[in-house]
């Protein structure tokens, strides 16, 4: 560990919580905007959600447990808690608001509403209800709570009704309460048929149509109050891997406990009686606070179904069509082009087929001896399976080091491993303790008698559907040294043998942590000797303290820093005689910003490095990570402008970072005439018009 933090003490670090908290009150700007086609404002509400149910899933826990223990000392107390809930509630009061009060009654106007029970004619209700019968009632198993009937197990995220029951049942016993689970196969969102409907498109929520079906469950009650529920619980694997025999197996296992972890919120529907949603909280085991009543559905992420249901390409950003990468040209053989040039391929304004065509070319090549791949998330799509499944056929040697605890990706990656095994491949997993989360793609190729490597290297993931919405960088290389380090690092990863010494590579937890600070030292130094002194980072969380530190030290002895950070930060920047050098911003656009880019220049002296790795405690000693540098002048030259200069000088989709942790929209982001970086890489590489860029940015 380093302790370049030591001399920053009287710097207060921002809370990691919040500044996550943060990031999402930026995405749902964009689901805010009347400028951005409706379905695509849906989509954002709809991301905010999803990054809240990872958010609680993954960072609540252990403030839940704090509050209910009554802490007041230490990282998690009944203080953190409170403080959490209050910036999440009001989180969630927004999205609801945006919800109810502007987006639904700007589909009613484009004449697609979904429909509530209280506003259905009678035929409507005649087709709701025959679709109840025989669609869903089957499926239901409604369950009245008594000592031999306890409360039933509830999943993760899942849709729920409580009942209070009136009479007696049919044993003459007086049990008030009633939960209906609902499965999750039944689809969320359901389109009316044109013959009820007429010429508007007309959705019914599955939670109304039970909603009204409700006394049918349960036949000589009377059902007073009821309210849908969704419980949300942690979800964090942990698998104790020095104790168990079997990594693959014991994973498997945890999923089907993931679903029933510790429960950390309660989303119930705004108008549930205070018995119900009491009744609620003490059987889940959580603080008051931890209850969100919701105007609308307890599950917003479940609208993406509107989005594919909804046939109105008006309402969606024009298609984007990114143009094959244009350093390579398709049809010459891309081994003979790398023996000329590296290559870069800046996603998703370049496409993935870059990467697809690379790998191709070596599964069908006769003289590629072997392949090497590391996979963290590997997604449902199946072509790269398919290549490496093909690539052992043909008889090359293929090794694949799958990282199993790639969070929410873990069945994803075990059925990929399970594939690739079968077929006879060499799978590992990685190094015992640590997540491998480098992305290395490796061929060894026979050429006149000697092998040659070809690399590539990437900041994002072997995903060819995130490669579509993500920004990343891609770097194809022949380059001698550089591929022997990735050789020597999947070495090390297969045989757990001792590492050498890398020529080019810098690798977590080894020495990233270590090297990038004294890079950042080396400007420090140059900056107090009067010399040019700058440091670009691009990176998606800065949470890491001596990286911090080391940052705020150098910025104190005048080094000028620019941070493009997208989510978390904990560095707070244009803190008077503290951060005074410092500039943090975050950029949010249409693609999720991904890439990590490392620029120095001390002195006459410059370094660009790209990476796998943010500047997080967890990356530089809990993963296995890559940095590796660019040492082409071009190269170097054309990531610095795309993916830094124009992120800097974007004044329609920036954001930046207050002393007081807040972040404030650029000045002049209102103006029609300016664009983002994003829409500017998106006209200088796609196909898409310049006209219809300009209206939705």
């Amino acid at each position: 560990m380093c302790d370049a933090a030591a001399d920053v003490t009287e710097l207060r670090f921002l809370d990691r919580d919040h500044s996550i908290l943060a990031f999402n009150e930026r995405v749902l700007d964009w689901a805010q905007r009347s400028s951005v086609p409706l379905l695509e404002r849906l989509r954002f509400l709809t991301i905010v959600s999803s990054n809240l149910d990872e958010f609680f899933e993954v960072r609540v826990a252990e403030h839940v447990s704090a509050a209910l223990a009554g802490e007041h000392e230490g990282l998690y107390t009944a203080r953190s808690f409170e403080q959490i809930s209050l910036a999440a509630h009001r989180l969630v009061e927004r999205q609801y608001a945006l919800y109810n009060d502007d987006l639904m009654p700007a589909f009613a106007r484009e004449g697609i509403e979904i429909v509530s029970h209280g506003d259905r004619n009678a035929a409507q209700k005649e087709w709701v209800h025959e679709y109840f019968e025989r669609e869903v009632r089957p499926l239901l198993v409604p369950v009245g709570l008594d000592p031999a009937h306890p409360f039933p197990q509830v999943a993760n995220k899942s849709l729920n009704f409580i009942v209070r029951l009136g009479g007696q049942d049919a044993f003459g016993r007086e049990n008030e309460i009633g939960i209906v689970k609902v499965p999750r196969v039944l689809p969320r969102l359901i389109p009316m048929p044109a013959k009820v409907a007429g010429k508007r498109r007309l959705l019914v929520s599955l939670s109304s149509v039970i909603r009204a079906h409700l006394d049918l469950l349960f036949p000589g009650r009377e059902v007073g109050q009821f309210s849908q529920f969704r419980v949300t619980r942690h979800s964090d694997l942990a698998v104790g891997e020095e104790e168990v025999r079997n990594l693959r197996t014991s994973l498997r296992l945890g999923l089907q406990q993931r679903h029933y972890g510790q429960a950390v919120r309660l989303e119930v529907s705004a108008g549930c009686s205070e018995y119900l949603s009491n009744f609620l909280v003490k059987q889940f085991g959580l603080p008051e606070q931890a209850l969100y009543r919701v105007h609308g559905p307890v599950n917003l992420v479940r609208l993406q179904q509107m989005i594919d249901l909804v046939d109105a390409p008006q309402l969606l950003f024009p298609a984007y069509r990114p143009s094959y990468p244009r350093q390579l040209v398709p049809g010459r053989p891309v081994f003979e082009q790398l023996q000329k040039q590296d290559v870069l391929i800046h996603q998703p304004f370049e496409s993935f087929d870059g990467v697809l065509d690379f790998l191709r070319a070596s599964v069908l090549d006769p003289q590629v001896l072997a392949i090497k791949q590391t996979m963290y998330r590997t997604g449902a799509d199946d072509e790269m399976l398919d290549l490496l499944r093909e690539a052992v056929r043909r008889g090359k040697e293929v090794t694949a080091v799958v990282e199993l605890k790639a969070r929410f990706d873990e069945e994803a990656n075990i059925n990929w491993a399970e594939g690739l095994e079968a077929v006879g491949a060499q799978v590992v997993y990685g190094v015992v303790g640590l997540k491998t989360h480098a992305k290395m793609l490796l061929v060894t190729r026979r050429e006149n008698g000697a092998l040659v490597r070809y690399a590539h290297l990437s900041t994002g993931n072997y995903n060819p559907r995130t490669a579509r919405v993500y920004t990343d960088l891609s770097h194809l290389t022949a380059d001698p040294l550089l591929t022997s380090d990735v050789e020597q690092v999947f070495v090390h990863l297969a045989a757990q043998s001792k590492l050498p010494k890398l020529n080019h590579v810098w690798l977590a937890p080894f020495q990233l942590q270590k090297k990038l600070v004294e890079q950042v030292e080396t400007v420090a130094a140059a900056a107090g000797a009067g010399l040019p002194a700058r440091i670009q980072l691009k990176m998606n969380a800065l949470t890491d303290e001596p990286l911090i530190g080391a940052l705020v030290k150098a910025g104190r002895r005048g080094a000028k820093i620019d941070l493009i950070v997208r989510g978390a930060c904990m560095l707070p920047a244009q803190v008077p005689g503290l951060t005074d050098n410092i500039r943090v911003r975050s950029v949010v656009g249409r693609f999720l910003e991904h890439s990590r880019v490392f620029y120095f220049r001390a002195g006459d002296e410059e370094e660009l490095y790209l990476s796998s790795a943010d500047w997080m405690n967890r990356n530089m000693l809990r993963r296995v990570e890559l940095a590796w540098p660019v040492k082409d002048p071009a190269l170097r030259k054309r990531i610095v402008e795309e993916c830094l200069e124009i992120y800097l000088e974007d004044h329609r989709d920036a954001w930046d970072l207050q002393p007081d942790g807040s972040y404030r929209r650029v000045k002049g982001a209102e103006d029609p005439k300016l664009r983002g970086a994003q829409a500017v890489l998106m006209e200088r590489f796609g196909a898409v018009n310049e006209q219809e860029v300009r209206t939705w940015t």
